[in-house]
């Protein structure tokens, strides 16, 4: 059996992901006839059917789910393979940082100060900010070279190191039933709608709606069942002016909420919910000069970090 071509991963990622054969041919810049082609010489090279048809339907088999997984990463890092390389030809390389707003935990500036402070030997950092998602897909395509993240996040092909972890607060309107206690327990959320982050797994769901501490097994989360869904939102910006409207509440980390003081907004301590850590995380085949300090400037400064705010507990 020969190996698969990069070409034919890509065109049954646009299958898979349209579940439409024609709208992955214009998705591909094709015609129909040539890609229905190409998938069915895959499988017939696999020796496995990869894909149901019907004439109303398109749907994955389990071994099409399987190769679609692997046929992503794949994709990703051969043009990641391509962009790193370019960038690493460029007459003045540079390391790309990618973050998100808010995502830094105010550690940023300083790591960058400590990373300038090695010497002038390394290339100099350009940081690109993104929003909500895009900081991760720029290190798994090969845009950015290291980024800070904030858990949970999907790992696979990366290193990762913790940097902080800091407690998350509540957030409600100033006018909420419960805006008037000083602290909370996830149970008094029960009922509430919450927001869903746009583009969210499962996993990540269940940490931003608060009952991942009980899918873990804990007494004092939220199970899926007590959070309504609550409006879609792709912002930090987004999430709070649908809690100022009342349409939902939502969990924010201490140094978001610190960042984004409003009247019309309250934030309140939660008993029981799981806490927001920042990390620094890079492709685990990075073997660079420059991502290594990053890295070790991030951890040098997170040290400090966490050993002042002990001090002023």
């Amino acid at each position: 059996m020969s190996e698969l071509e990069v070409r034919e991963l890509r065109y049954f990622v646009a299958v898979a992901e349209e579940l439409n054969f024609s709208r992955a041919a214009q998705r591909l810049g094709m015609a129909q006839p040539p890609l229905s082609k190409a998938i069915a010489q895959m499988e017939s090279r696999l020796g496995v059917r990869l894909l149901e048809r019907t004439t109303r339907q398109v749907r994955l088999t389990d071994a099409g789910q399987v190769l679609l997984d692997q046929a992503r990463i794949a994709v990703d890092a051969v043009h990641a393979a391509a962009r790193r390389a370019r960038r690493a030809g460029q007459p003045t390389p540079q390391l790309v940082v990618a973050v998100k707003p808010g995502g830094d935990a105010g550690l940023l500036r300083e790591i960058l100060a400590a990373y300038r402070g090695t010497g002038s030997h390394l290339p100099p950092p350009e940081v690109v900010v993104g929003g909500s998602g895009e900081p991760i897909a720029m290190l798994r395509d090969g845009r950015a070279d290291v980024a800070l993240l904030r858990s949970p996040f999907d790992g696979q092909g990366l290193d990762s190191q913790t940097l902080v972890v800091e407690p998350r607060l509540a957030v409600l309107p100033a006018a909420h039933r419960l805006a008037g206690r000083r602290r909370l327990r996830l149970t008094d959320l029960k009922g509430e709608p919450i927001p869903r982050w746009k583009g969210a797994v499962p996993s990540i769901t269940a940490y931003y709606t608060g009952y991942d501490g009980a899918e873990a097994g804990g007494h004092t989360g939220l199970a899926a069942a007590d959070t309504p869904e609550g409006p879609l939102v792709a912002s930090v910006e987004q999430l709070l002016e649908v809690v100022a409207l009342g349409q939902a509440v939502a969990f924010l980390a201490r140094s978001t909420t610190e960042r984004h003081q409003r009247p019309d907004i309250a934030y309140r301590p939660v008993t029981g919910l799981s806490p927001s850590a920042v990390m620094v995380a890079w492709p685990e085949t990075s073997r660079s000069v420059a991502v290594a300090t990053f890295v070790q400037a991030a951890h040098d400064v997170a040290t400090h970090h966490r050993d002042h705010m002990t001090a002023l507990a």
